[in-house]
């Protein structure tokens, strides 16, 4: 598979694109003016316990307080702010040594926000979803510092692999390799990408994040809530972590400052990939060169058409999102059980790429067509199961019930990715209405009384074709002859084919319009 990433800078922010085998999947808008990012740390200050719901709302700057709910507070909170307090009030020279920092027994698992958060102290938080619609970020205090190869979990010593990796000797090697090389007090997340990673890739990526977090450290001295502590890199920096293999082909961007930065960042990462960046400066918009701007079109609203005739309809309600499949205009036989599978699974492909693309999380109920056979509702089920192997967001697939639905559960980080694609009817002007034709022929015939009260004496009335057919109806009895018969000018008719139905004007002897 080939992936590109085609970056479009623009004054009012970045946009992203990922492409796989030329097809859009997935598209990102870091707009200038955002302040809150996944995976951003701040020092937030708690406003308000609400035993109720076991939660806390914590002031980060935010126009809407953040939320934090017990069980995103981590087992290690009483160590966070700890050491958040230490850090803050810290007056030696350089930093605290956090090998040596005492970590406080776990919290439990069904204990209760006020005995944590009691005194409304200052915490360090981690931005775990964006504001959303009138809510604020929601927060967690499990903190983690991802890497290319390796996660960095600061409070505990737990090592653990990713499941991804299924050899057993891999996972024990990377496992031993993890063991042997971290500091005391820092937990690691070994990433699927760091199979067959050699100990020095391992212990670079390690370092870095090391180094990250000495200035979390740093960043903590003297703040006062609310501040940021942490900056998450740049969007494009970030994709560049998370997906950056030996699929990746091709990076554009037709940003110079973009272009130099992500050109050291692979140097730095994989050196070998470097060649891959290029700078474009050609001209046309970098989106339409790669054909992104049409995909857009195609791809957002509310429906989207399938290559075989079918399409699927995509709609939100505030619970869930709902999308049914139609089996269009085509078929590939004569038997429907069959057309019905071909049909289905080829939708369960798009509906996969569409929530990648829109970045739609939550509830999704899919309505596929009608099957039969038990076997091939569970071709579907693997087949969707398969597409969405690529998605990097927590998600879970139903089977599909006897009446034909299949629910998908799917991580909500961001707003939903939303693109207006339709354009405004010039005719209408996005009212949706225009004049009503009936009364057309007396609208005409006003202003042609009143210009020929104004000296007017040679004058062409331009008209839709279907109107033109209808003024000129009749060689001695049409209402254009009645017309220069009653008020006794030289008028002449003509057609235009761009005008709309109702759309007409007037032009003198000069061939200038006349304006009313």
């Amino acid at each position: 598979m080939n992936k590109e990433l085609i970056i479009n800078a623009a004054p009012t922010g970045v946009e992203i694109a990922l492409l796989e085998d030329k097809k859009l999947v997935e598209l990102h808008n870091e707009k200038m003016d955002v302040s809150f990012t996944v995976g951003d740390l701040y020092l937030g200050k708690v406003k308000k316990l609400i035993p109720g719901l076991n939660a806390a709302f914590v002031d980060v700057g935010f126009e809407k307080d953040a939320f934090l709910h017990y069980t995103d507070l981590s087992p290690y909170a009483n160590s966070i702010l700890k050491f958040t307090q230490l850090c803050i009030h810290y007056k030696g020279e350089g930093d605290l040594d956090f090998q040596k920092f005492q970590v406080e027994p776990e919290i439990i698992k069904t204990g209760k926000i006020n005995e944590v958060l009691n005194g409304k102290p200052e915490v360090l938080v981690q931005i775990l979803k964006e504001p959303i619609a009138a809510k604020g970020p929601r927060l967690s205090c499990e903190l983690s510092l991802p890497g290319r190869f390796v996660v960095l979990t600061p409070f505990n010593d737990v090592v653990a692999v990713s499941k991804k990796i299924h050899s057993s000797d891999e996972r024990k090697r990377l496992h031993k390799i993890i063991e042997a090389i971290k500091p005391k007090n820092f937990g690691v997340i070994v990433r699927t990408a760091a199979e067959g990673k050699s100990t020095g890739e391992l212990h670079q990526d390690l370092l870095d994040l090391i180094g990250i977090w000495q200035n979390i450290q740093s960043s903590l001295k003297g703040a006062s809530a609310p501040s940021k502590i942490l900056s998450e890199q740049n969007k494009t920096t970030s994709m560049l972590r998370d997906l950056l293999n030996e699929d990746f082909n091709k990076i554009v961007t037709n940003d110079k400052n973009i272009y130099n930065d992500t050109r050291a960042y692979i140097e730095k990462i994989a050196p070998g990939k470097v060649d891959i960046v290029s700078y474009y400066n050609n001209g046309a918009t970098v989106f339409d060169t790669y054909g992104i701007t049409k995909q857009v079109k195609g791809s957002f609203g509310k429906t989207v058409n399938l290559p075989s005739g079918a399409y699927l309809i995509i709609e939100h309600t505030e619970a869930l999102h709902v999308i049914d499949v139609n089996s269009g205009y085509k078929s590939v036989g004569n038997n429907q059980e069959e057309n019905s599978l071909h049909t289905n699974l080829e939708a369960a492909e798009e509906i996969a790429r569409q929530l990648r693309l829109r970045d739609i999380g939550g509830i999704i109920v899919i309505d596929f067509i009608d099957m039969k056979l038990p076997d091939n509702k569970r071709k579907v089920q693997e087949a969707m199961e398969g597409f969405m192997k690529a998605d990097r967001a927590r998600h879970a697939v139903l089977q599909i019930s006897k009446f034909g639905l299949m629910q998908i559960t799917r991580q909500r980080m961001k707003p939903e990715m939303n693109i207006n694609t339709s354009e405004e009817c010039p005719t209408c002007n996005g009212t949706g209405k225009i004049g009503s034709s009936l009364i057309l022929e007396d609208e005409i015939e006003k202003k042609l009384h009143y210009l020929s009260t104004h000296s007017y004496k040679n004058i062409t009335l331009s008209v839709n074709p279907i109107v033109y057919s209808h003024l000129s109806k009749g060689f001695f009895t049409s209402i254009f002859k009645r017309w220069k018969r009653k008020y006794s000018v030289k008028l002449n008719l003509q057609q235009n084919t761009n005008f709309h139905l109702v759309e007409f004007r007037f032009f003198d002897a000069n061939e200038e319009e006349i304006k009313f």
